[in-house]
């Protein structure tokens, strides 16, 4: 608690001395909070909610964030993160939907139940499991503002022995209407309802930009730092499922006392990032008239770009160190243990990755109806792996290099209310990843119908790609393997989007095909009796590749009603594999948050009281590796099933001014029906429990 204080405590006295520093803003912002439009609508013409985005007793005025794409760091308005609505899910490993499998500890490894909501494994995918907490560029948000602005947000489970702490914080600030900086710092400790899980994350970041006329930058810079206790599931499920055949018939006990299946074992990753994109527009002025007042105006001069010249720099450094210090534990739980006892393995990656390009714009004469962009790069990759353990204490580390040169073009048309699209192809022409090609494209076209507008959007991809390099190439205590001979992955999607705002519905449907899906598999083998009864299994892992077609359906719809101050959120997805044994998935995962909301004090405080409830239908669900820190297939041998147990929690959210708060009876079902509380394979979520959490803005 006393690092946590300590740093509310300087991130205020950084705002206060920042604070005099803002003396020498220009005042020449503009009025939307939002940042989507200068009026009261946004960029495809539907109205912005004005009573819930833009609030004097919130939001500055003059305050507008974005985000950028890592590739050509393209801005996207956002609005500013200060509404009340759910906010009691904002800090929940589970998802705000709760779509999300985890460990059940809060910042523990997670991986979307939807597959359309995944993300492609990143070559250094130690860390794609932690995506509550690791920022990759384009999740930054930059801000404009007139005034200072900070967020400070923390959050507390309450436990007398193993509670959960994160506090989060945001600050901006601009020297003038051009030129902002900023940074935010994530601290986050679990410490874990269950023996041996905790989690201790400090991951912060810096970051800048310029946007003017002529010169536009965007830069980054961020640390993480992660380190997660092991404990292998607990070593009997029948302590959650059936407690009386247990711990010598106690119907109660504290889930900290029930046994794991491993202990003194921790995965520690660190990183390094720095992205800086850059880009310099040539074009033209022209005159354009500006209202002062009802009765006059002004000529103004404004910049028209034609021509830019673009380049992004990456630069990423990340390092991954297994501890585990039992030998004899070791010994019992995994197949092999190649380091012997040795208490350590690491592996390291360190890329370079540079893009140009040359972009003609979008609108800078009534011919030009689209904007068009060629972009060549290059990534350079070393990665660093134990190669040999045949000397005892002298293991040889080997060095893997890589590179990879594409070219690619997009054409893009993102002007006006109607109909906007974006389409994009690039080509490995040489390299590590050779021949792999990318073509995607969205769009959306925006109809305005009885005062509404109804939204139909589409995206698209076809991706032939190498698997990552540790899908190829992993060294290890305790998984080991080189595979040369996978081949490329070749996946097509198609999916649509339809969304009526006034109704508050949206629909969203899509295919995908996957032709040599490569996945991670349990392969642990059995420990049979002399009778051949299986007693146990000794933990091994390998990466395994489909070389048919998997087909993928998926069909989500989310819908809000509104009766009065009675509410009701719902969301219900649908989804079929086709290999269910290659490619688990469940068939339906069910959300529904019930609420009132209300005014209360003259309105100045407003309230939210509700409870919400998620729920799947029982799948194989994927298994969670210790040694690598990923989820993996289950074992065909010892397979489970997951699902079909409701978690419900109750709350209470509160927005006064600008302070949020909320607090939460965490899974108050528990104890009742069924009692088969996992979304992971042996992993139990955590028992009821009290959360709260706290957000406070300041900007002035």
């Amino acid at each position: 608690m006393k690092r946590i204080f300590s740093l509310i405590l300087l991130m205020f006295l950084c705002s206060q001395v920042m604070l005099q520093a803002q003396n020498t803003l220009n005042n020449n912002f503009g009025s939307s909070a939002s940042g989507l439009s200068m009026g009261q609508r946004d960029r495809n013409g539907n109205p912005i909610d004005t009573t819930a985005v833009i609030d004097a007793n919130t939001i500055p005025i003059g305050l507008y964030s974005w985000k950028i794409d890592s590739r050509f760091g393209n801005v996207t308005f956002v609005p500013v993160d200060t509404l009340t609505h759910a906010f009691q899910n904002t800090n929940d490993t589970g998802g705000r939907p709760g779509q999300d499998t985890y460990l059940g500890n809060l910042g523990s490894p997670r991986l979307s139940r939807l597959f359309f909501d995944r993300r492609d494994a990143s070559q250094f995918f130690f860390t794609d499991p932690y995506d509550l907490t690791v920022l990759r560029p384009e999740d930054i948000i930059f801000t404009n503002t007139l005034s200072p602005f900070t967020n400070l947000s923390y959050y507390k489970t309450f436990d007398s022995r193993n509670g959960e702490e994160r506090f989060k914080s945001y600050f901006a600030i601009n020297a003038n209407k051009r030129f902002g900086v900023g940074f935010y710092i994530d601290y986050l400790y679990g410490r874990g309802l269950y023996a041996s899980q905790s989690t201790a994350f400090f991951n912060g970041g810096l970051f800048a930009s310029y946007r003017g006329d002529k010169y536009n930058m965007h830069f980054i810079f961020n640390n993480d730092n992660l380190k997660m206790a092991e404990n292998g599931g607990i070593a009997d499920d029948r302590y959650i499922t059936n407690p009386l055949d247990m711990a010598e018939g106690k119907k109660e006990y504290k889930s900290y006392d029930i046994p794991t299946n491993l202990n003194k074992v921790w995965n520690h990753n660190t990183s390094y990032h720095v992205f800086m994109t850059q880009r310099y527009n040539l074009g033209f002025h022209k005159e354009k008239t500006d209202s002062v007042t009802k009765d006059s105006v002004r000529i103004i001069q404004e910049f028209v770009p034609v021509t830019s010249f673009i380049h992004t720099l990456q630069v990423d450094l990340n390092g991954r160190k297994y501890i585990s210090y039992d030998d004899e534990q070791n010994q019992k739980y995994f197949e092999h243990n190649y380091l012997g006892n040795d208490s350590i393995d690491k592996t390291r990656r360190s890329s370079i990755k540079n893009t140009i390009g040359i972009s003609l714009h979008e609108g800078f004469n009534k011919w030009a109806k689209a904007g068009l962009t060629a972009f060549m790069s290059y990534e350079y990759r070393n990665f660093t792996l134990t190669d040999t353990t045949d000397v005892p204490k002298e293991r040889r580390l080997g060095h893997y290099k890589e590179s990879v040169l594409s070219i690619g073009g997009e054409l893009s048309k993102r002007q006006g209310k109607l109909l906007h699209y974006n389409i994009l192809g690039e080509l490995a022409i040489a390299g590590e990843d050779a021949g792999q090609f990318n073509i995607e494209g969205n769009g959306d076209l925006n109809i305005p119908l009885f005062g509404d507008t109804i939204r139909l959007e589409a995206n698209a991809f076809i991706k032939n790609q190498n698997p990552v390099f540790y899908f190829r190439h992993f060294h290890s205590k305790h998984y080991w393997w080189n595979n040369d001979d996978l081949s490329k992955i070749m996946r097509t999607r198609l999916e649509g989007k339809l969304s009526f705002d006034k109704w508050g519905t949206t629909l969203r449907a899509g295919v995908e095909n996957i032709k040599n899906y490569t996945y991670l598999a349990n392969t642990s083998v059995p420990v049979k009796d002399n009778e051949g009864k299986i007693l146990s299994f000794k933990n091994n892992a390998a990466v395994e590749q489909y070389t048919g077609n998997i087909q993928v359906l998926s069909a989500v719809l989310q819908q809000k009603l509104k009766f009065g101050i009675l509410h009701l959120d719902g969301e219900v997805a649908y989804q079929k594999s086709s290999k269910q044994d290659i490619l688990p998935l469940p068939e339906l995962s069910m959300y529904g948050n019930l609420y009132i909301k209300t005014g209360l004090a003259k309105k100045v405080l407003q309230l939210e009281l509700g409870a919400d409830v998620r729920y799947f239908t029982k799948y194989y669900a994927p298994d969670y590796s210790p040694a690598i820190g990923q989820f993996y297939n289950q074992n065909p041998e010892d397979k489970i099933e997951i699902g079909s147990y409701p978690i419900v929690n109750v709350y209470a959210n509160l927005h006064l001014k600008r302070t949020r708060f909320f607090v939460m009876m965490y899974h108050i079902n528990q104890g009742s029906g069924s009692s088969r509380y996992f979304l992971a394979p042996h992993y139990p979520i955590n028992p009821r429990t009290i959360k709260f959490g706290l957000s406070w803005n300041f900007f002035d």
